[in-house]
């Protein structure tokens, strides 16, 4: 069965233009002065934990997608969008309020950091766009546009949520 999409065009639409505008201003926004009596320091941790549990619960949906377990694929995708959404509280609160922290490292390490740093980027402003679709393709048991468009979003998924990690290790010890 085909779903009609339009109704949710424009909300899928509108909700990834919001988010990805509201990251791409946390860089050019002059930082929060109220809270500077803060220490803010552990959200980058917290940020790496969710993007760890986000990976988790991919993993999980799509392992019980493959045994044919609909019921408990939609219960780990609800809790990857959950602690995806739950990174992005923290990581806007943390930017709102924080500097950024410039990368210290130097020659190899410095190249990779910028390749995983740079594709992580690139890849998680459509993967907004990507999930919602799925996963209204999916609610709507919509299986055969579902599946097509799964097929591309679990991995650039699965990938934004292995390099926030590894973008927070190896920044991690110049905070």
């Amino acid at each position: 069965m085909k779903v009609k999409t339009d109704k949710y065009t424009p909300w899928i639409v509108g909700i990834t233009i919001l988010l990805n505008s509201v990251i791409a201003l946390l860089f050019f926004m002059p930082k929060y002065e109220g809270l500077s009596h803060l220490d803010l320091t552990f959200l980058p941790a917290l940020n790496a934990v969710f993007n760890s549990f986000t990976t988790l619960f991919l993993l999980g949906a799509l392992i019980f997608i493959k045994r044919k377990n609909i019921t408990m694929h939609r219960r780990f995708i609800f809790a990857a969008f959950t602690s995806t959404f739950l990174f992005l509280i923290t990581y806007v609160f943390y930017h709102l309020n924080a500097e950024s922290t410039p990368f210290g490292g130097e020659g190899v390490i410095k190249v990779i950091y910028y390749i995983v740093l740079i594709s992580h980027i690139v890849l998680a402003a459509p993967t907004v766009f990507l999930a919602l679709y799925t996963a209204v393709f999916g609610y709507k048991m919509d299986v055969e546009r579902h599946r097509k468009i799964a097929r591309y979003t679990m991995p650039i998924w699965l990938y934004v949520s292995i390099t926030g990690v590894l973008v927070y290790l190896l920044i991690s010890p110049y905070y």
